[in-house]
């Protein structure tokens, strides 16, 4: 599904500004542990995502990848072997849920400036729990870098420009996304976040720039 066709656009440069932490945090040994527990198997590929993401790995849990198609948002068999990471998706976030996949992002890789654009982003919120993370990973929206640790649960605003470079040599970073309609509760969390976090770090983004621009010229 590329819309949510009852749902309005959220202005997200007011809700969010770059990213917010939320006022919430899980049992993240209790996530980390299922996540450790999944068969090597359902990794290795991009889960169908395209473009910025070829450096990532992707498992969807609920929907797929928007390159998919305009395919149906509901559980994916993968979720049934996580039911912690079920019970955040339905009960520890109580608003509607959409999509949602865990995303490894190997040691030294980057996903480049981008900004997702298809309307179903306009109309959710992109909340992020970092399950296996570490101080070298840099999430950057809106120019700025956020630092999201384990166990935390932070909005990204994704309908602005924002990247990721994981700058660790041997640690991949992952983190569990999933995408939900706003409820009241969820607006009151963000609301009451924490979002003077973001630091300017311009070595951080000439990094990411250089890395985009030599991806370029080499596909180019």
């Amino acid at each position: 599904m590329l819309d949510i066709p009852a749902a309005p656009f959220l202005d997200k440069a007011l809700l969010i500004g770059g990213c917010v932490r939320l006022p919430l945090t899980i049992d993240i040994e209790r996530l980390r542990g299922e996540v450790a527990g999944l068969p090597a198997s359902v990794w290795g590929t991009r889960g169908g995502r395209v473009g910025v993401h070829n450096a990532a790995e992707a498992v969807f849990l609920r929907g797929y990848a928007p390159a998919e198609g305009d395919k149906p948002v509901e559980d994916r068999p993968i979720l049934e072997s996580l039911p912690y990471a079920r019970s955040i998706i339905e009960k520890t976030i109580p608003a509607p849920r959409w999509r949602c996949l865990l995303a490894r992002l190997p040691a030294g890789a980057v996903i480049a400036p981008h900004v997702d654009r298809p309307p179903y982003f306009g109309k959710t919120l992109r909340v992020h729990v970092p399950v296996d993370t570490n101080e070298s990973v840099y999430m950057v929206a809106r120019g700025l870098c956020y630092s999201m640790r384990a166990g935390e649960v932070w909005v990204l605003n994704n309908s602005a420009e924002h990247a990721v470079w994981n700058a660790d040599p041997v640690m991949s970073r992952t983190h569990m996304i999933c995408d939900f309609l706003p409820s009241p509760t969820l607006l009151d969390w963000l609301a009451g976040g924490e979002r003077d976090l973001g630091v300017s770090r311009p070595e951080v983004l000439r990094h990411i720039e250089q890395n985009f621009e030599s991806g370029i010229a080499a596909n180019g």
